[in-house]
This record gives structure tokens, C-alpha cells and sequence, in this order.
């Protein structure tokens, strides 16, 4: 819960309390929140298979922000590249 001071938009999913178990509810809003998260570590995985990002950066920070940018605008053009190709598919 840490988090939340840092990050305001944070969420996180809820515990289950000791010998109790959640309701229908609050496990909906975690499979919810769980469904986001995967779609973002898996862009991660994506960005993480340059070594530049997944290494120590020793450079200059302002070139990380270009270099990130660069690696994002080449996933998302290879991503619009494989869903134009396979949709004949679909």
C-alpha cells in the first residue's frame, strides 16, 4: 500500500483476510486488475527484449527518454505491421 502515496492512480488487487475469503465483488475488481496488468507486463516483456533497456542504462538520461520512445514506436508500428498481415486470418 505504499504505493498509493507515490502513485495516486495506483491499484492494486485485495488481499484475502486471514482464514476469511473474498467477496464476489472485490474478486471481479481483481480479475479486472489483473487482466490490465497482464497486458502490461507483456508490453514490458516486449520493450525488455532490446538489451538496451534491459540492462543498466550507463548513458545520459535524456537519451533514455529518445531511446524509449524509439523502441515504442517500433513495437507499435511491428504490432500494426502483424495485425494488417493476419487478419485474413481472424
Amino acid at each position: 500500500r505504499a504505493f498509493l502515496k507515490l502513485h495516486k492512480n495506483n491499484e492494486t488487487p485485495k488481499k484475502k483476510p486471514g482464514k476469511g475469503s473474498l467477496t464476489t465483488k472485490e474478486k471481479t475488481e481483481n480479475r479486472c486488475i489483473l487482466k490490465e496488468r497482464i497486458v502490461i507486463e507483456n508490453i514490458n516483456a516486449k520493450i525488455k527484449v532490446f538489451k538496451i533497456i534491459a540492462n543498466k542504462h550507463r548513458n545520459r538520461r535524456t537519451r533514455l527518454g529518445l531511446r524509449m520512445s524509439l523502441l515504442c514506436g517500433l513495437i507499435n508500428c511491428r504490432g500494426n505491421l502483424l495485425n494488417k498481415n493476419f487478419t485474413h486470418l481472424i
